[in-house]
């Protein structure tokens, strides 16, 4: 469960601290860096031009193909391009990375931190000391105090920027649908160029095939192809770079022209409705821009700005400008613009290296999506699933079958049911609106509550990309009946089951509170807790980072005897990306010494990969050794309290622990485990008692006791309540992972206790 961070500098930059080294990175790997994101982060923007024409032109502004309507699109796709890509993203939204993370849910992690949002149970005041927590004693301004006292005074505010957040989150998911299934079907429909006759059913018989190898391939991980994608985008954007600028010389050296704003006003004048509706395919320009600012943890922010700046944008740029001098001359061929624009000579190699790139886009976004899903699982707004790691040098690589499968299900429901690039583009473009949408709005919330900038400066940079994008989104929302429900339909499908898994979640937390053991009682119990207490260790999981849960409550009542030695084990998620091995776990006492009983908070970020379960138990026995030997040497800082007998319960000193790295075995001899403790332990005779009787009981057997608990909405609850509980909640519980196997407990030592627990409110 416990992992040591890398030593090496590349497995450090995958850890997401890579702007702390940036500074002392050479020049030569900070360009390594940007040549490797081509392949990661900018498959799926490298691809828009295979379909933005194309879809622009699919309505009734095809009815208006002339030179003044192309010069007016392709005004559009430069300044959106140049706008939001460049202009937002590159060179303003990347500044806003959480410890080198960045996407949605850094954002939200930023503002969590600053302002208090969370809506994470369990969170404390010792998890402020993080060093990744990073919030810096600045000086108030009144318009951050008057947000963040706003959000915090009102519950169901902090809920609708989480549903908001949720919302922004769930269309991103929806990229994973639609990327491959655009991309891949625009590629193969190039062949038609070449072989006239082939029906439109084999062509998307073939699309569906390569998307079910792509997805097939996927529990492979992409390292093991990984070192092909950087290839493959540079030959790519090379390759549309070269066309666009032999079309502008070839076919209308003036295009130039066309970059003026004032062919944008002259194209919604002329057209009007039909003009404002095409802006819908204008948006596929910037397809994957949130991918570029979701990815900068797995680079850097700097290198990630070079790649972009220096080689995707002057590409994409020349390719949209020469597709359109292209189409200035040939406005028959408006739909079928992209391959008809290649030259003879070169059509099959571009077209080979269309369809790998399309499939190297398709690969980033599912990637995306697996990270995104686990992340999601890790804040409690998802059912656990099983979360593969498909690499053990490259940090943060995921693979989860039952998304998997859910994906291709659904790339090939839409390919098969639209068969058509220009539908699927509807879909799309609401899809990549709204996530951008959303993002502005996280950052103008960050830009007040965590930059302190002033009002105005915020709500500038508000109205200036919020206004273009709900432009966009207006476009697109009337794209509804023509493929665009589909987002809107799978985002209230997967927002749904992550809102009430979320509130499932909280209410058991909230119930678990409510019904946590007296510390009174369990004082009068005495040392043996009224019961024998047998050789060995006894974990006891629990939701509760302090408090006894209610799950012992149970074993005091109805059992008569258990483990010599008792550990409250939480582990919890924090609003932070990466933990700290060496902070990972906090362990202190609970209750008086003669009972043996302690507390081990174990703490993940949102990003972090925990590691198997075999160096827990013997990382957990050094570490309680260790703070035995040490208790008594430092300040109480951190402690265990109860409202009704706090003055019974001893406080105990926080410690935090480096736990070792071994081999894939079960250490059980008290040698191995002293040298599991890195030489904290000298010699027996050094020893305290109760640090030998640890030692002792690790060595008679471990066992992990977990509640198994069945939630039952009450009666006075509310009907939206007792669906979301006794309806959707139970069935979710049902038939995803168990806590047993997301926390990786060996079953031959496991032990479950079965709880009902009454949650919702009584009205």
């Amino acid at each position: 469960m416990f992992h040591q961070r890398p030593s090496s500098s590349f497995e450090s930059q995958e850890y997401g601290i890579h702007n702390q080294k940036l500074n002392k990175a050479s020049c030569s790997a900070v360009l390594s860096l940007a040549y490797q994101s081509l392949g990661v982060v900018y498959g799926d923007l490298s691809t828009s031009p295979l379909y933005v024409y194309k879809t622009t032109f699919s309505g009734k502004l095809s009815l208006h193909e002339d030179d003044e309507e192309i010069y007016g699109v392709l005004s559009f796709i430069f300044w959106t391009f140049t706008l939001i890509a460049l202009l937002k993203y590159v060179l303003i939204v990347m500044s806003a990375d959480d410890n080198g993370e960045g996407g949605t849910f850094a954002l939200y992690s930023l503002l969590c931190r600053h302002a208090k949002l969370s809506m994470l149970p369990n969170q404390q005041d010792t998890d402020e000391k993080l060093s990744a927590y990073g919030v810096e004693k600045t000086a108030e301004t009144w318009q951050s105090f008057a947000l963040k006292s706003f959000f915090e005074k009102h519950t169901v505010f902090r809920k609708g920027l989480l549903i908001f957040v949720l919302l922004g989150t769930c269309m991103t998911i929806g990229d994973g649908v639609f990327t491959p299934a655009i991309s891949v079907l625009s590629a193969v429909s190039g062949v038609t160029i070449k072989v006239t006759g082939l029906h439109e059913n084999y062509v998307v018989a073939i699309s569906c095939a390569l998307l079910v190898g792509i997805f097939s391939i996927q529990h492979h991980g992409t390292h093991r192809v990984a070192f092909l994608f950087a290839p493959i985008v540079t030959a790519w954007l090379l390759s549309i770079a070269g066309i666009g600028i032999y079309n502008i010389i070839k076919w209308n050296p003036r295009i130039f022209q066309a970059l003026s704003p004032i062919y944008m006003v002259k194209l919604l004048k002329e057209t009007r409705r039909e003009g404002w509706l095409s802006l819908g395919g204008v948006v596929l320009s910037i397809t994957g821009v949130e991918t570029m600012f979701a990815d900068i943890g797995h680079f850097s922010t700097l290198s990630v700005k070079i790649a972009f700046t220096f080689l995707v944008y002057p590409c994409l740029v020349l390719a949209y400008l020469g597709e359109a001098a292209f189409l200035s001359r040939h406005h028959e061929d408006i739909q079928r613009s992209f391959y008809k624009a290649i030259p003879e000579a070169v059509f099959w190699p571009v077209f080979i290296v269309a369809t790998s790139a399309a499939v190297v886009g398709s690969q980033a976004a599912i990637s995306a999506t697996f990270s995104i899903i686990s992340q999601c699982c890790a804040l409690n707004c998802f059912p656990h699933v099983k979360i593969v790691h498909t690499s053990r040098k490259i940090y943060g690589q995921v693979y989860i079958p039952e998304v998997n499968w859910m994906l291709l299900s659904l790339c090939l429901a839409v390919t098969i049911g639209l068969r058509d690039t220009n539908m699927i583009g509807h879909a799309y473009g609401l899809a990549v609106t709204t996530v951008m949408f959303v993002t502005t709005c996280l950052m103008t919330l960050v830009m007040i509550i965590v930059w302190k900038k002033h009002l105005v400066t915020a709500a500038l940079f508000l109205v200036l990309f919020g206004s273009v994008e709900l432009l966009y989104l207006s476009a697109g929302i009337f794209k509804v009946p023509e493929g665009g429900w589909i987002p809107l339909l799978l985002a209230l499908t997967i927002m749904s089951i992550m809102f009430i898994w979320n509130y499932g979640k909280l209410k058991k937390h909230e119930f678990d509170l409510e019904n946590k053991v007296s510390m009174n009682r369990i004082l009068s119990l005495g040392p043996s807790l009224g019961m024998v207490r047998v050789p060995g260790i006894g974990l006891v999981y629990t939701n509760l980072a302090t408090g006894i849960p209610a799950i012992f409550g149970h074993f005091v009542t109805n059992l008569p005897a258990f483990h010599q030695v008792l550990v409250f084990v939480c582990v919890k998620s924090v609003q932070v990306p990466y933990v700290q091995p060496e902070e990972r776990m906090i362990i202190g006492r609970v209750g008086p010494r003669e009972y043996h009983m302690f507390r081990c908070i174990v703490r993940y970020g949102y990003k972090d990969v925990p590691h198997e379960n075999y160096n827990f138990e013997n990382g957990l026995v050094s570490a309680l050794v260790e703070y035995v030997e040490t208790e008594g040497k430092e300040k109480n800082e951190f402690g265990d309290t109860d409202t009704e007998s706090e003055n019974l319960v001893e406080n105990f000193p926080e410690h935090t622990f480096t736990l070792p790295d071994h081999e894939e075995k079960m250490v059980r001899s008290i040698k191995e485990i002293e040298e599991s403790c890195g030489g904290c332990l000298d010699t027996h005779s050094n020893l305290k008692d109760e640090s030998l009787q640890i030692l002792k009981a690790r060595e008679s057997g471990i066992a992990y006791i977990l509640g198994h608990s069945y939630a039952k909405a009450k009666k006075s609850s509310s009907i939206f309540s007792k669906f979301a509980i006794d309806v959707v909640y139970s069935f979710l519980s049902r038939n995803c992972r168990g806590t047993d196997v997301v926390l990786n407990v060996p079953h031959t030592s496991l032990l479950e206790v079965g709880i009902r627990k009454k949650t919702g409110r009584d009205t």
